[in-house]
C-alpha cells in the first residue's frame, strides 16, 4: 500500500532538489502502471485524458470535481509514485475550492493545479479562453492554501493569461499566486523561446513546463526545458495521442480490409497481465486457498 505522506515528501524533495522532474501524462490504470514500471519518479493525471477516457468528451470542463477526484484516486493507487493532478478551475469559488482541496488530498495525489480561467474552462492550447479577474484568482489560491492539511501537498498555480493579456501579465499573475502561497507556477502556453526564458527568469518560484505536441508552445527537448530552469515537466498528451493513433490504425485495417494484427507481433496474454502484478495476486490466491502449499513454497 502506498504511503501518501511519504510520497508527498518525496515529491517536494524532488522539486526542491537539483534538475527537473519529468511526469508523463496518464489517464487510467494502464497508463499509470506503465509509467511506474518504466521507472519514472512522478506521473501526471491529465484532465484532457480523463475527459476523453472516462466520458468520451473534449477538454471543455465537462467533468465534475467528483469524477476527476475518482480518477485521481485510482491513478495514485496504481502509479505508486507522486501524482500531479489537474483540478481545472477548482470547480467554483472559494467555498468550492476548499472542498476541492480536501477531496484531492484524500485521493492520495501529491499536487494539483488550479487555473484562472472562467468556468467551464478549455484546454490551455485552444483559443477563446475566458479569464477571471486577478483578485478573484488570488482569493481562490489563498482559499486553497488555507484548506490544505498536509504541508507537503503542493499547490500549482496555473495561469492562462498569455493568450488574452500577454506574457507579462501572465508572469504577473503567476507571481501574485506565488505570493498568495502557491508552491509552483504554471504559465500556460508561452509562444516563443524568449517567453519561455522570461517565465523562468521572472517568476519568483519553481516553474512547470507543459509539453503539448502541436500546441502553442515551441517544441523543446526535456534537456532544453531543464536548462531553461524549469523544475517540473508534464507531458499530458504523449501516451493518449499515441494510443489514439494506434487504435485508429488497427480499427481501420480491420474495418476496411478485415486485417487482424499479427499475433506474433508484440506480447501475449501472460506478458500483458504480468505488467499488472500477477505474481503478487497469484501469491495471495495460494496463500489463503492452500496455506500448506504456500508454506512449503516459502
Amino acid at each position: 500500500m502506498t504511503n501518501t505522506l511519504e510520497v508527498r515528501k518525496k515529491f517536494r524533495a524532488l522539486i526542491e532538489g537539483e534538475g527537473m522532474l519529468i511526469a508523463p501524462g496518464c489517464y487510467d490504470g494502464i497508463t499509470a502502471t506503465l509509467i511506474r514500471n518504466s521507472g519514472f519518479d512522478a506521473a501526471y493525471m491529465t484532465g484532457a485524458g480523463t475527459s476523453m477516457s472516462r466520458g468520451g468528451l473534449p477538454d471543455y470542463g465537462l467533468m465534475t470535481m467528483t469524477e476527476m477526484v475518482a480518477n485521481a484516486s485510482m491513478i495514485a493507487d496504481a502509479a505508486r509514485v507522486p501524482v500531479v493532478a489537474d483540478a481545472d478551475t477548482g470547480y467554483g469559488n472559494e467555498l468550492n475550492i476548499t472542498r476541492t482541496i480536501k477531496e484531492y488530498e484524500k485521493s492520495g495525489v501529491a499536487a494539483i493545479h488550479i487555473e484562472d480561467q472562467g468556468f467551464p474552462k478549455k484546454c490551455g492550447h485552444l483559443d477563446d479562453k475566458e479569464l477571471i479577474p486577478l483578485p478573484e484568482y488570488v482569493a481562490k489560491i489563498r482559499a486553497a492554501v488555507s484548506a490544505k492539511r498536509d504541508p507537503n501537498f503542493m499547490l500549482i498555480a496555473r495561469t492562462d493569461a498569455r493568450a488574452k493579456l500577454g506574457i507579462e501579465e501572465a508572469i504577473h499573475r503567476a507571481n501574485a499566486a506565488i505570493d498568495a502561497g502557491a508552491d509552483i507556477a504554471f504559465v500556460e502556453a508561452p509562444q516563443t523561446m524568449d517567453e519561455l526564458k522570461a517565465v523562468t527568469s521572472k517568476v519568483n518560484g519553481p516553474c512547470l513546463f507543459n509539453y503539448v505536441e502541436g500546441g502553442k508552445t515551441p517544441d523543446l527537448t526535456m534537456d532544453q526545458a531543464r536548462d531553461l530552469g524549469f523544475k517540473l515537466a508534464i507531458l499530458p498528451g504523449m501516451l493518449i495521442r499515441s494510443v489514439i493513433m494506434e487504435c485508429e490504425s488497427l480499427l481501420a485495417n480491420l474495418k476496411q480490409h478485415n486485417k487482424l494484427p499479427d499475433p506474433n507481433d508484440g506480447i501475449g496474454v501472460r506478458e500483458v497481465f504480468a505488467r499488472f502484478d500477477t505474481d503478487y495476486w497469484d501469491d495471495i490466491r495460494v496463500k489463503f486457498a492452500d496455506p500448506d502449499k504456500a508454506e512449503a513454497a516459502e
